[in-house]
């Protein structure tokens, strides 16, 4: 179990409720479809299904199991704030709202408060181990792209190269997905969310990857384009730009700067070579157990930054009808500036021969 101070200059908290997925992995080291972790100063509970009783006892540490069914549940979960003398609950406020109909509804006697931004906030600033993780994750991801793009050619679909990609990070000793591998090529990378088709590649066509792997329950994130061939002059330029963005913010991120400052380091740098209205998404965002964690690290975002928060750099340039170029690496923030834990190259042009 992640051993976090929930309680610090949070007193007028007697209990914690968190029933999201993630969340309660966060705190068991468990994934599972169903249940809720109650935390508590000196006392945390598991409750779950039959399901999961034999692996929770063999796995969670430092929590209580308590079985129960679905019908049960929310009362189960009053039964053992009760026992736990609370009276004060916080809780998640992203379940549906069914969901809090039904939970209030069970907690009628407690006194329940929003405590969403307090977990986001624990578990944006990672421990050592968690990192570690994490690294292990990018790598496997890294090892997956190598060997992939190297089989390139042209007449190859968007969609054979993201089933490749996605083989490689599985045999490679990802156990999933951090999310569904984006692959583009040609004027699609303009779209920085493309859905992989039936599209094939094109000799001197941009071709650009967004992946993750996840890793003892943790996500890396990284995208790289390439070009098999002469991508133009325009795209030659386009991407020394993002290139230039990029290393331009990680050299000059710091603990202490806010998210708006992160991503104005690489935004300005667009915008002062003429390409600032192509950028048009945030500069990067928090990675953990989920692919999309709290810190957003965009424009407007005033959170700051601390040691051992990891997010993701990721400037992009997308020319409609023409092309697109974004490059992503991770970060670590430590105390003198930030760590960046990818490793790939950001070599444009592919050595394959254009076969």
């Amino acid at each position: 179990m992640v051993t976090i101070d929930l309680f610090e200059n949070n007193g007028k908290f007697d209990a914690f409720v968190f029933m999201s997925e993630s969340n309660r992995f966060y705190f068991t080291n468990l994934e599972t479809s169903f249940g809720a972790v109650i935390v508590t100063e000196n006392h945390n509970v598991f409750i779950t299904d039959f399901r999961y009783e034999t692996e929770a006892r063999k796995v969670v540490r430092d929590c209580d199991i308590v079985i129960s069914t679905f019908s049960e549940f929310y009362g189960k979960i009053a039964e053992t704030l009760t026992k736990l003398n609370a009276t004060t609950v916080g809780y998640e406020d992203t379940m549906s709202v069914a969901e809090f109909n039904e939970f209030k509804a069970a907690l009628k006697g407690f006194k329940l408060k929003p405590a969403t931004d307090i977990i986001e906030a624990k578990r944006a600033v990672k421990t050592e181990n968690e990192i570690g993780f994490i690294k292990t994750a990018q790598s496997i991801a890294e090892g997956a792209l190598k060997r992939a793009i190297s089989g390139v050619k042209i007449g190859m679909t968007e969609r054979e190269l993201m089933a490749e990609i996605n083989y490689e990070m599985v045999i490679g000793g990802a156990d999933k997905y951090s999310f569904e591998t984006i692959v583009a090529f040609g004027a699609h990378t303009a779209e920085p969310h493309h859905h992989p088709s039936d599209f094939k590649l094109e000799k001197d066509a941009l071709i650009l990857v967004d992946m993750g792997a996840k890793y003892k329950g943790y996500c890396s994130d990284m995208t790289r384009t390439f070009c098999l061939g002469n991508p133009g002059e325009q795209m030659l330029k386009v991407y020394d730009i993002v290139k230039r963005a990029l290393e331009y913010a990680i050299h000059n991120i710091k603990p202490g700067h806010t998210c708006h400052d992160a991503d104005a380091f690489a935004r300005e740098y667009i915008r002062a070579n003429g390409y600032g209205d192509m950028f048009g998404h945030s500069f990067g965002h928090g990675v953990g157990i989920d692919i999309h964690e709290y810190p957003r690290v965009g424009s407007g975002a005033h959170i700051e930054l601390k040691p051992n928060m990891v997010i993701t750099a990721e400037p992009g340039i997308y020319v409609p009808g023409l092309g697109g170029v974004r490059i992503e690496d991770m970060l670590v923030v430590r105390e003198n500036g930030c760590e960046d834990i990818t490793g790939y190259d950001k070599n444009l042009i592919l050595n394959n021969g254009g076969k």
